[in-house]
């Protein structure tokens, strides 16, 4: 498998590239911004998106998803619960000073516990982590969590943005991400990686 990680601007979120090596059949995972960097690997590694996933969509994570989609033909993902939030990115930009388009419709809405299959057979598992955005979403691949913002390496996502919620944040952590094993490499939606069990040991959010 191929597994990528760009980190884009203005935002200084993650982005994330993973291609069937077999297929060349690929999932993008967060769509901040569509640079020439993740435009360039795409293209030279011959990949075909099938999603585009969000994990939320803050203006962070999802403000270039409608390029995203343009370029690459890939299929919006979000949760149910994030639908509002989403149709609202436009309105989110100018919160922050940025101009952008309003979304395409999203192309599915997923729920807890369901599975997104790309490649040769490989699966995605979808978990609902709610507490940051009321729709985010992990997403689990063999031995790697992408968790957006939910989790950080020695932190957790904010809680003070509209649909935040700070207990929902911390049971969202403790009870559908750690249980999934100390082991467990969480790509984060900013900052560098971590592992569950880090997290569960030092994380002073989860003592």
């Amino acid at each position: 498998m191929l597994l990528s990680q760009f980190e884009t601007t203005p935002f200084m979120s993650n982005c994330f590239v993973l291609g069937c090596e077999q297929t060349r059949e690929a999932i993008v995972i967060d769509a901040g911004e569509f640079t020439s960097e993740i435009d360039d690997y795409i293209r030279s590694n011959s990949l075909k998106i099938k999603y585009v996933i969000l994990t939320h969509s803050h203006v962070d994570h999802a403000a270039d998803v409608g390029q995203f989609k343009k370029e690459t033909g890939g299929q919006i993902v979000i949760h149910e619960a994030e639908e509002p939030l989403y149709s609202n990115l436009a309105a989110q930009g100018r919160m922050f000073g940025f101009e952008i388009e309003p979304p395409p419709p999203p192309d599915k809405l997923v729920r807890h516990g369901e599975e997104l299959v790309f490649g040769d057979n490989q699966r995605l598992g979808v978990i609902h982590c709610p507490g940051h955005s009321p729709g985010g979403i992990s997403v689990i691949w063999d031995n790697v969590v992408f968790v957006g913002d939910t989790l950080f390496a020695g932190s957790i996502g904010r809680t003070d943005l509209p649909g935040g919620d700070y207990r929902t944040l911390i049971n969202s952590i403790k009870n559908r991400l750690l249980p999934l094993g100390d082991s467990i490499q969480a790509l984060t939606g900013h900052g560098p990686a971590t592992t569950l069990g880090t997290e569960r040991l030092y994380n002073p959010f989860l003592a």
